[in-house]
């Protein structure tokens, strides 16, 4: 009986599940059948094999009958039921993977209206470019490791963009491309001559570099570091260099730079992080063997994100830039292959351990004849084309060009110039079209008003006439050289001594030195000791508003001391330049090529220089010296001789005269006291 209301509840449940069954069938296989027929009418609706079937027909009891039916019964819900939860996971697993894959098409979609590239597009390029390109193994190494970060993120994400980034430097770089040099002397000469006038010293060197590079096969040697005033030519000068060679130009001005990152790069833990202005001018010219110029390296600022001039250490030692490590690219990269030039405006300026690294070569300011040839040459020919003129429209005078130098521009190089060309040409430009005028427009000197109004400068001159008290000194400026007028004045006081002209503490000490030297010549001066206790002496630099500084201003402060002073006055046609000791030892000073042209523009007719400086006048001019009376100094005696219209006599102090008289008297009682009382030291 149990097993009976068993099998009739579980074939409840069996036909609920398989539903392979009328309901007037299993009404009638529950309630109506008896329990000797229950296991054959309920055998034909279970899924049996043919052997089961067998064996159950050759059962005769119907109680063993009843229970192979209730144990098939019993299997086919287990199996039902196992098959049921594998349903429902299969269903759940297919609708995950329907919505990600509609999803996913839906993002590829977006991305193709946007215009990007499919993901596994990017990679396999990214994979093919790292095989081929020709990049170091740890470049390789890297590489791969980047890629295989990227492949594990999704597209959109943050980090994925940075790695793209990373990866999109790490192909780019010019790992092996480089351009063929040229070692052609006569057409490394023809470009340097063609673009640059004058600076032979600097060509001469420039041409030395070549032939050494040629000889040797390669390019090793100094850095070299143009030092010179702004406009001489430095930058375009490094730009013919890189021409005459066949490589590429790439100029990183370093001017205002504070910071470490702008050299080393910043890393990659920053937003925003790049490689430092090294590898991005890499990039961007290509080639692995460019001529970097390393523009105003005198101008960098130690800040507190570190010292850029450190960092250039590395960049510039040919023992440690073969591995050079960038903190963005994090990878060592051969630096050694570029051929490195540094323009300065002052070389005092550069650090000590980074000028070490390089070869000086000194840049002068431009002669006024060099100026008048570089504008007929070059300046006037291209601001004329610029300007839309034509020969038979206009022409400059060689006079016109020399007021414009002379008053309208006060610089070493040429660039002012060049402006005031330009202005010239623009209004003349403006007078052809309005059509004030129909003929060619010729510009002299007093044109060159007209175009350009009042002159801005005038070039200092010397007095008029002899003067006491005042001298012709000479002054090296980053634009030149220039008049240094000294003024004397003595007057009734105290023994005090007033500088004025914003003088700096050098300059200040040379007067000093100057005024102790004449104290202890003053009677061979004619001048009476007592002088300097009743009298104050204001020494003066007219121009007050601007600095000066320096020491070579010593011999024209004594020389101006000494006539003031003596009421001797000094020539009105003789220049000076020289640093002066306690001892009146005329030492060498510097700038002699800016101090000679300034006189030569003076009209002065005399130069006075010291004696150590005579080897410096093998690279002045002669168009400079020509004129010139130069005259080498080794005491301020000399100086003098030649500077005062008379040279003073010496005089006898009445103090020292008074001063020996009381000694003497005092050794003649000494005497006559011995005669009297031998006992006494004589």
């Amino acid at each position: 009986v149990a097993l009976s209301k068993n099998v009739r509840n579980e074939l409840k449940r069996y036909l609920k599940d398989v539903k392979k069954h009328t309901e007037g069938i299993e009404k009638l296989s529950i309630e109506s059948d008896p329990t000797h027929r229950l296991a054959d009418r309920i055998a034909p609706l279970l899924n049996m094999d043919l052997q089961r079937k067998q064996k159950l027909l050759e059962t005769i009891s119907p109680q063993q009958r009843l229970e192979m039916v209730y144990e098939r019964m019993i299997e086919e819900a287990e199996f039902k039921k196992v098959e049921k939860k594998l349903k429902e996971r299969v269903q759940g697993q297919i609708g995950r993977t329907q919505k990600e894959y509609y999803l996913n098409e839906q993002v590829k979609a977006i991305q193709r209206e946007l215009g990007q590239e499919d993901g596994k597009a990017e990679i396999e390029e990214y994979q093919k470019k790292i095989n081929e390109l020709p990049l170091s193994q740890e470049a390789k190494e890297i590489g791969n490791r980047e890629l295989k970060k990227l492949k594990m993120m999704p597209p959109m994400s943050a980090e994925a963009n940075v790695v793209r980034n990373y990866i999109d430097w790490l192909l780019s770089m010019p790992w092996e491309q480089k351009t063929e040099d040229h070692f052609d002397l006569d057409a490394a000469e023809k470009i340097l001559n063609q673009h640059h006038y004058g600076l032979e010293k600097v060509k001469e060197r420039i041409i030395e570099y070549l032939a050494v590079a040629k000889q040797v096969g390669e390019i090793r040697g100094p850095i070299i570091c143009l030092v010179g005033p702004p406009g001489v030519g430095k930058t375009s000068l490094a730009k013919s260099v890189a021409e005459a060679l066949g490589r590429k130009f790439i100029r990183l001005s370093l001017g205002g730079v504070r910071d470490e990152a702008e050299i080393r790069g910043h890393r990659r833990t920053y937003i925003g992080a790049m490689p430092g202005k090294i590898i991005q001018s890499l990039r961007k010219s290509k080639s692995s063997n460019p001529l970097m110029l390393l523009d105003e390296i005198d101008k960098m600022n130690r800040g507190v994100m570190g010292d850029p001039a450190a960092a250039l250490l590395e960049v510039l030692d040919p023992e440690q830039n073969q591995s050079f490590m960038d903190h963005y690219l994090e990878i060592e990269y051969d630096l050694s292959n570029i051929l490195f030039f540094c323009t300065a405006n002052v070389a005092q300026n550069i650090p000590a351990a980074l000028k070490d690294r390089m070869e000086t070569i000194t840049l002068s300011g431009y002669t006024e004849l060099e100026k008048e040839h570089i504008a007929s040459q070059h300046l006037i020919p291209k601001q004329t084309a610029e300007n839309g003129l034509k020969n038979e429209q206009i022409s400059l005078r060689q006079q016109a060009v020399s007021e414009v130098i002379q008053r309208y521009t006060r610089e070493a190089g040429v660039r002012n110039l060049e402006r005031e060309i330009s202005k010239i040409c623009r209004k003349v430009a403006t007078q052809i079209v309005t059509k004030q005028t129909k003929q060619k427009v010729i510009v002299n000197q007093k044109k060159v008003h007209e175009l350009l109004g009042a002159p801005k400068y005038k070039h200092a001159k010397g007095e008029d006439k002899n003067e006491v008290g005042v001298t012709c000194g000479l002054a090296w400026t980053q634009v030149g050289g220039e008049l240094l007028m000294t003024e004397v004045s003595v007057m009734k006081g105290s023994g005090q001594l007033q500088l004025t002209g914003k003088l700096g503490e050098v300059m200040k000490e040379s007067a000093q030195a100057a005024q102790s030297f004449v104290r202890t010549r003053a009677n061979s001066l004619g001048i009476f000791s007592q002088v300097f206790k009743d009298t104050d002496i204001h020494i003066h630099v007219p121009e007050g508003a601007v600095p000066k500084d320096g020491p070579s201003a010593g011999v024209t402060i004594t020389t101006s001391l000494v006539s003031a002073l003596t009421g001797i006055p000094v020539r009105k046609d003789i220049a000076m330049t020289g640093e002066i000791s306690l001892r009146g030892k005329v030492l060498p000073i510097g700038g002699l090529k800016e101090k000679l042209l300034a006189a030569k523009r003076a009209e002065m007719k005399t130069v006075l220089i010291p004696h150590e400086n005579l080897k410096d006048l093998e690279e002045v001019p002669d168009e400079i010296t020509n004129g010139l009376e130069i005259l080498p100094m080794k005491h301020v005696d000399e100086i003098l001789r030649n500077a005062l219209c008379r040279f003073p006599d010496s005089v006898q102090d009445p103090l020292e005269e008074e001063k020996a008289e009381s000694e003497n008297t005092e050794v003649i009682n000494q005497e006559d006291l011995s005669t009297v009382n031998p006992s006494l030291p004589s």
